[in-house]
């Protein structure tokens, strides 16, 4: 069966073959493009010089001297055959015209210059001395006519493409940046088909380019002068177009943009742009990560890796937003064993399938459950024996705590306390939890909860260093469990010395359950796009932030820290609701309306960092 199915293989492949050469034997329309430029060739080679003699002779065929005719005469058949060969060695015949570019353009000019120069040496060697003027015109009018015929293909192809932006009810653009990256774009946007945009103005803040053109579109002003161009050139589209630009620059740039109507998009980044990628079609939405107004923090991760390798890892609330991309980052970096805790079965699934299909041969457990279950705890760190726990299950959501104060205490504290107390007693190495800004000083149930959390691993920390873990209460029973410590006497808690570490940040772009998501849906709906108050703010970070920055806490951490990342200046709620709402091409209270609800129950105004002590 295997041969039969070898010699079908192998009769597939060989009647491949022959169909690919018999379509490259084919007469092809570009060979018939190819063959009139031959003939033009042949022809523009043997015109261009006698063009020159009858230019010389102040256009008289018949006052030319007999000699230089007959001279002309005998080099036509051999220069006109000589250039086909250039031109043919030198790919002028295979060429795609529409596309040409500078190197195309090299090329006619080395072909030019070899068949006027080897023209001039064999007809003064080998025939007669002609005039000066006869080679001087004869090659410039053979550079001409070679290259005019070529480049007016792709003009023509400019000129119609152009007709048709104009005849088009396509957007009018203005592009930010008169740099690399700018006229690139530009130039993309007028030669593409497929576009029906059209660039109407460029703003830069270098004033030596103003007053200028680029592409033929003209320079106007800097970045002062974007409110008066857009109402000038009726812009409907701003194109970003400074992939090297600052955060602080992009913010404030972007900040004024957000004052106009128009449709906002930038250049990807220098990667794109180093490797030629700035095109339309590569042009993204601006993201509201943009104008937070700092660099994204990249941490060196080097020693995390490492660090991970090798090891048993547990996370508790894998499923969720900041416990799934910690699996993610776990995974890729070759740990032991990556065990995935989850009470909804939905959310664990989800990330299960991911792992699976993007490292095959990951050791992966995926188990459901709930923190508050110590039986379920105990078994679990007995069974696995995990060596790195990142504790991310809670309750996060401030109105619903408030209304469910018990459950929060339940799943956040106490939850905290069992998995905890279990870590402790099966020797796990480091033990991070993932904590938030809303615990410092807190004014609401969920807050309190989590400064309950940071208390208690900072307490565990505190015991263990002070040979005092056995006074730890038990909160729970654990029968049936051979390998852990009941009475607190045993050697598990001295064999092995857990370090407990917290890790506090602010709001997390793109989570479950964060603002960013439920104004894109209240956008898209139409509005009213909702916000509790007009004042308040909230620090913010994004996911990969978030996950390094808990990674890096559990690599460094040497017991009882809480770790704070530096999110830079505050954002006002309000200003992200209207700049989400210009993002979208819409004008805040006039096609999107702005409701003001009020601060819910235990929502304060602004958030802290850090406690004064």
């Amino acid at each position: 069966m295997a041969k039969a199915e070898k010699q079908k293989l192998k009769g597939n492949a060989a009647e491949t073959v022959q169909r690919v050469k018999v379509r490259s034997m084919r007469f092809e329309h570009w060979h018939f493009i190819s063959l009139l430029l031959v003939i033009y060739d042949f022809a523009v080679a043997n015109f261009s010089y006698i063009f020159a003699l009858w230019l010389r002779y102040d256009f008289h065929f018949k006052a030319i001297e007999p000699q230089y005719m007959n001279a002309w005469k005998q080099i036509t058949l051999i220069y006109g055959a000589f250039c086909i060969v250039v031109f043919f060695l030198l790919a002028l015949y295979k060429s795609l015209w529409r596309f040409a570019s500078y190197k195309e353009l090299g090329r006619v000019i080395l072909a030019s210059l070899l068949t006027s120069g080897a023209h001039s040496a064999f007809i003064t060697i080998f025939i007669r001395r002609m005039p000066i003027s006869y080679h001087l015109i004869g090659a410039v009018t053979q550079f001409v006519l070679v290259l005019g015929i070529r480049f007016s293909y792709r003009f023509l192809l400019l000129l119609r493409a152009a007709a048709q932006k104009n005849s088009e009810n396509g957007s009018r653009v203005m592009v930010i940046g008169a740099g690399s990256a700018g006229e690139l774009l530009i130039r993309d946007t007028q030669r593409a088909p497929e576009v029906a945009d059209k660039v109407v103005c460029v703003i830069d803040d270098n004033s030596n380019k103003w007053g200028r053109m680029i592409e033929g579109i003209p320079i106007v002003g800097g970045r002062e002068h974007i409110l008066e161009m857009v109402r000038q050139y009726q812009v409907d589209k701003i194109y970003f177009a400074i992939p090297s630009a600052s955060a602080e620059a992009k913010r404030d740039i972007l900040n004024i943009c957000n004052e106009t109507t128009c449709e906002i998009k930038q250049v990807p980044g220098m990667y794109q742009f180093l490797t030629g990628q700035v095109t339309v079609s590569a042009l993204k939405d601006v993201s509201v990560e943009d104008l937070l107004g700092r660099e994204p923090i990249k941490a060196d991760m080097t020693g995390v890796y490492s660090f991970i390798r090798d090891k048993v890892v547990l996370v508790t609330g894998g499923g969720g937003s900041i416990g799934s991309e910690l699996c993610r980052q776990i995974a890729a970096h070759g740990p032991r064993q990556l065990i995935i805790f989850d009470i909804y079965e939905n959310n664990a699934y989800a990330i299960q399938l991911e792992l699976k299909e993007k490292f095959p041969g990951l050791n992966l457990v995926t188990l459901i459950g709930s923190v508050r279950d110590s039986r379920k705890m105990f078994d679990v760190f007995a069974r696995y024996r995990p060596q790195i726990v990142y504790h991310a299950a809670a309750h996060k959501h401030v109105p619903l705590m408030e209304d469910s104060p018990c459950e929060a205490i339940k799943n956040n504290p106490i939850g905290t306390y069992k998995t905890a107390y279990a870590a402790m007693v099966h020797g796990c190495e480091k033990f991070v939890l993932i904590s938030t800004d809303k615990a410092v000083n807190p004014t609401n149930i969920m807050g309190a909860s989590k400064r309950l959390c940071e208390m208690i691993v900072q307490s565990f920390d505190k015991m263990i260093r002070d040979g005092r873990a056995a006074e730890l209460p038990q909160l729970f029973t654990h029968e049936g469990d051979e390998n852990a410590d009941k009475d607190g006497s045993g050697s598990v808690f001295k064999s092995v010395r857990t370090e407990f570490v917290a890790v506090r940040f602010g709001n997390v772009l793109g989570s479950n359950g964060s603002v960013v998501p439920l104004f894109k849906k209240q956008i898209e709906k139409g509005g009213p796009v909702t916000v509790t108050h007009p004042d308040i703010i909230r620090y913010f970070m994004t996911i990969p932030e978030a996950v390094s920055l808990v990674m890096l806490a559990g690599t460094y951490a040497k017991g009882g820290e809480i770790f704070v990342l530096d999110m830079g200046s505050p954002v006002k709620i309000d200003t992200l609701a209207r700049n989400l709402i210009r993002l979208s091409g819409l004008k805040p209270d006039v096609d999107i309306q702005i409701e003001y609800t009020g601060l819910r129950p235990g929502e304060k105004l602004f958030e802290e960092k850090i406690m004064a002590e």
